[in-house]
């Protein structure tokens, strides 16, 4: 069962100034059970939006994803870049990276997100989908560096893309479109029964920025 059309119907609403479901109200939640996830909608205006995905297109330093699966290994063309308040060390798809410091503009979006949540982040990964050919595959957010059941806060630029969650044991799904300078939050139990992934699209032609700042427990070096 994909319940897509009760997420398209809300930011539909959104969009006509009708209501303002998700900031109204912060408990609207998406998933159905076992877990938590929030659409703010955009949380800047058109203009910022554009400005941040610029700035930051121009001031990460992107790099190629890299994983061993199988023992081969994969380079994507996906670009990924990985920030925090130190030089954590973050290990996944068995292959290991080194956070870079907050440059100034992730340090303006950690402060946004942090305040409009209420919560607090130590690090941000980073994902430059190039255009719809390039998306990420089902998964979930649940290494131990993460912690058990924490908030991960995602900010999207550029390109409106689909994102979508299935349940790990009915299969169940839901989905929605990400539009550019808007929040999502997972927390609860969302990481431990839900996977989610960014589908590809052949319509989608032009670059998505998506930034997740999460709350690392740093590995030792």
């Amino acid at each position: 069962m994909d319940i897509d059309l009760v997420a398209t119907a809300c930011q539909q609403n959104i969009k006509r100034g009708r209501m303002d479901l998700f900031n109204n109200n912060p408990e609207q939640n998406l998933l159905p059970y076992n877990g938590t996830v929030i659409y703010h909608g955009r949380i800047m205006d058109a203009s910022s939006a554009t400005q941040y995905y610029q700035r930051l297109m121009d001031t990460i330093a992107w790099k190629n994803d890299e994983a061993y699966i199988f023992g081969k290994h994969f380079i994507t063309k996906r670009k990924v870049a990985w920030y925090g308040d130190a030089h954590y060390v973050y290990t996944y798809s068995n292959t290991t990276k080194e956070a870079h410091l907050w440059t100034p503009e992730l340090l303006e979006l950690k402060a946004m997100v942090e305040h409009r949540l209420g919560e607090q982040f130590n690090s941000c990964l980073l994902n430059l989908y190039h255009d719809g050919d390039e998306g990420m595959a089902w998964h979930s957010d649940d290494e131990k560096t993460l912690g058990k059941d924490t908030t991960i806060a995602s900010l999207s630029f550029g390109a409106e893309r689909k994102f979508s969650f299935k349940h790990k044991a009915t299969k169940q799904t839901v989905s929605l479109q990400l539009e550019s300078g808007s929040l999502l939050v997972m927390k609860g139990t969302t990481q431990t029964h839900w996977l989610h992934r960014l589908p590809p699209s052949k319509k989608v032609k032009t670059p998505r920025i998506n930034l997740t700042f999460r709350t690392m427990i740093p590995e030792p070096k």
